[in-house]
């Protein structure tokens, strides 16, 4: 702002004022995408916690409910994380096409450089027009909204689960009263309480894999960059 700088002395572009145009009409519409599928993405985890909050209002509604909603939620949860995934795969694609325009295209603008229209990111964004496909895999996408949201859901649905235990209908004396209030139907305690351990115990496995390949996919991103 402070800058004498006039706009006239930046570097004319080479780019034709027509195509800037249309480039600009193709940002609006990546960015119109994205956010669409962000609100979906926003969705999904609203169900979630909608679900989640519902069944800790069924559960500890008095000392005697059940604490079964608890447990069935984890599952209702699992499934809205499946499909924030491949929601996620989509909102992934059109993020990331804006964001090159951003870079390459109106970050030189800014700068008063040149755009350049050198085969790198302009091939990119022809390729992935041309032939379009996901940018990250089912897996990568499921760990990352695993992480950033789910895990905290999944958490809440826990310790919400083995709280009932806990204080309803009267603070725990024993081991084998908690293993008596988890019991459900035919099914002994400590099935559910090894299978409630074994669900956790898998998405906090999967948290990490996921996080791992992560950090290996942004290697291999950075290194060809490194090499140049």
């Amino acid at each position: 702002m402070g800058d004498n700088t006039s706009h006239c002395d930046w570097p004319k572009q080479d780019i034709d004022p027509a195509v800037l145009g249309a480039l600009a009409h193709l940002y609006r519409g990546e960015v119109y995408r994205s956010t669409l599928w962000r609100t979906r993405l926003d969705n999904t985890t609203n169900w979630a916690v909608v679900t989640t909050g519902i069944a800790l209002s069924a559960t500890f509604s008095s000392v005697d409910a059940s604490p079964l909603p608890m447990v069935l939620v984890g599952f209702l949860v699992s499934v809205f994380l499946i499909f924030e995934a491949r929601r996620y795969r989509h909102y992934n694609i059109f993020h990331a096409r804006a964001r090159v325009l951003e870079t390459d295209l109106y970050t030189p603008i800014l700068n008063g450089e040149k755009i350049k229209m050198d085969g790198s990111w302009n091939t990119l964004l022809a390729d992935d027009y041309q032939k379009p496909d996901y940018h990250i895999s089912f897996v990568r996408a499921m760990g990352g909204r695993l992480r950033r949201n789910y895990s905290w859901i999944l958490a809440v649905q826990a310790v919400s689960y083995y709280g009932k235990l806990a204080i309803h209908p009267v603070p725990l004396q024993s081991l084998h009263d908690a293993l008596e209030r988890a019991a459900i139907g035919p099914i002994p305690g400590e099935l559910v309480i090894l299978a409630g351990i074994l669900f956790h115990g898998s998405w906090l496995v999967f948290a990490i894999f996921t996080w791992r390949l992560a950090q290996i996919h942004r290697q291999k991103r950075r290194s060809p960059m490194e090499h140049n």
